[in-house]
């Protein structure tokens, strides 16, 4: 049982990692941040599509936002 045997070391396989610049980093965190600020806007968007079209329950923290008269201790 030698090396020649086909048996790999332990760990990724991978001995030397792949250096990036900051300049790619950045890029690429900027692409990150842009993808996953396009995806909660597109989930807002969305719930307030369904709100509107009675799809889902508002939770309390829209239904205050949209309708403030309901939370208003005034009337009673």
């Amino acid at each position: 049982m030698g090396a020649e045997d086909g048996v790999k070391p332990q760990g990724n396989g991978n001995p030397k990692p792949t250096a990036i610049t900051e300049s790619q980093f950045l890029a690429w965190k900027r692409q990150k941040d842009s993808d996953t600020a396009a995806r909660k806007a597109e989930a807002e968007r969305k719930r307030a599509e369904d709100i509107a079209a009675g799809r889902v329950q508002m939770n309390g923290r829209e239904l205050f936002l949209h309708e403030p008269s309901v939370f208003d201790n005034n009337l009673y």
